[in-house]
């Protein structure tokens, strides 16, 4: 069947809204863009919330955001699309945990939200008004699914970890003082 639904409509701007804000959050991070930081200012802050080295953390959060969104946008490698930007939110999600919920406190809220968007569209699919489809879903099949989940789960597991353990450490000195 070639007709496109009310579904593919939803999925493609459920990825083109998701995908967009991402990708403008990676180019803050990666160029500057839109009032960002740019590599070296978010280096900086990526090192005092315990990312380190600081500019090579950026530079991979700023990838998975603006990569993981562009690719979410145009429904191409969506489970790996959707897995990375997903491990991305977590990351900002750990640094604004203490912050509680709600984004107007400094919350975790956006980047649960971006997340859980990625990641459902990751494991939903593109739809047929993607590139995925046009290319026949060679990007896309059913085992990229947990594949990429799994990757993204460790990956972000172990750097999420070692940033919560270093900021538990600095807290800890803080309090020693």
């Amino acid at each position: 069947m070639t007709c496109f639904d009310r579904r593919d409509l939803g999925l493609l701007l459920l990825r083109a809204g998701a995908g967009g804000v991402l990708a403008a959050h990676g180019a803050q991070k990666l160029f500057g863009w839109f009032g960002g930081g740019g590599l070296e200012g978010t280096g900086q802050f990526m090192e005092s919330v315990g990312f380190v080295p600081g500019k090579a953390s950026a530079t991979v959060a700023g990838l998975t955001e603006a990569g993981g969104g562009v690719l979410l946008a145009f429904g191409l490698a969506t489970p790996a699309a959707g897995a990375a930007a997903a491990g991305a939110m977590a990351g900002a999600a750990a640094v604004h945990r203490p912050n509680g919920f709600f984004a107007q406190d400094g919350g975790y809220e956006h980047p649960a939200y971006l997340g859980l968007t990625a990641i459902g569209l990751g494991i939903t699919g593109p739809g047929r008004l993607s590139l995925d489809h046009a290319f026949g879903h060679v990007f896309n099949r059913g085992w990229m699914v947990p594949a990429a989940l799994a990757a993204t789960g460790v990956a972000t597991g172990l750097v999420v970890g070692a940033r919560n353990k270093r900021a538990r450490q600095e807290e800890e000195r803080g309090s020693a003082v």
